[in-house]
């Protein structure tokens, strides 16, 4: 996908009216039965739909969800992840005890065992392209988390990355748990998760299951943002993917997300809005 920092002076063609659909749905913690219009025919007018959402959203940006593209759902960007905006009200640290996360009823509902990269200087603006070991080189802390994955439109997934990227990247927060030390000095293999719900396992594995692996996630990440003319800053937070899969849940469930010496994190769905 080529630099889309000119997106604004593009002419609207029905994006906002989809815009305004998700972001109203959200308000009001509602369900929405279809996509509120015609699924964008690529990414780049995907993201063009997120930004006018975030234009719309009364929070500011904290960070970024990333979300992985499998090939065959790919376009002729070549992008094999996605971005979705995190907000600062969306934002909660593990306590230590049960952290409420609001999921949409009728919609879709997920938790993700999450690696989170915290900047702490800024990226150059005008870098629009990184490598694993470019991204690793910019300082940065590591903490363990959870993604609030979660939608009014239930079909989000099944309907693919174009609708994920254009309703927020189907993120409603993060749970920032406890930092991991020196973690450039970690491999993937060190970083090792499991995703319990109602104490049953379903889900096993860590850093290893980023296709690429954790540094090359942080790479897509710093690219795409400067990409879309949103270049992080220091304090920004990068969601890495899911460690463990994609894991369904209700309101009333709880979830367990160990992270395998640094932590647990527990959850219960709430009812969103």
């Amino acid at each position: 996908m080529s630099n889309d920092q000119g997106k604004q002076d593009l002419p609207d063609q029905g994006l906002g009216e989809i815009a305004r659909a998700f972001v109203s749905a959200r308000q009001q913690g509602q369900a929405l039965a279809d996509f509120p219009g015609d699924i964008p025919d690529d990414l780049l007018t995907a993201y063009r739909v997120q930004d006018l959402a975030i234009d719309l959203w009364d929070d500011r940006v904290v960070g970024w969800k990333v979300g992985y593209i499998a090939a065959e759902r790919r376009d002729g960007s070549g992008d094999d992840r996605l971005l979705g905006p995190i907000f600062s009200r969306r934002l909660w640290n593990a306590t230590g005890g049960t952290v409420d996360i609001p999921v949409f009823v009728g919609g879709f509902g997920a938790v993700e065992a999450e690696f989170v990269i915290q900047l702490e200087q800024d990226a150059p603006a005008d870098k629009l392209h990184w490598t694993p070991e470019e991204a690793e080189a910019l300082p940065s802390r590591l903490f363990i988390g959870v993604e609030v994955a979660s939608s009014p439109l239930a079909t989000i997934n099944k309907l693919g990355p174009r609708v994920v990227v254009s309703d927020f990247g189907n993120n409603n927060g993060l749970v920032l748990g406890a930092e991991i030390p020196d973690w450039t000095a970690l491999d993937d293999a060190d970083l090792r998760a499991e995703t319990r719900i109602e104490g049953e396992v379903v889900g096993t594995g860590g850093a290893t299951l980023l296709p690429g692996g954790l540094r090359t996630a942080y790479a897509f990440a710093l690219a795409r943002s400067a990409q879309r003319g949103r270049p992080l800053k220091a304090g920004d937070l990068i969601a890495s993917g899911n460690a463990t899969g994609i894991h369904d849940i209700a309101v009333g469930q709880q979830a367990l997300i160990r992270f395998a010496g640094y932590g647990d994190i527990t959850c219960k769905a709430i009812a969103a809005g």
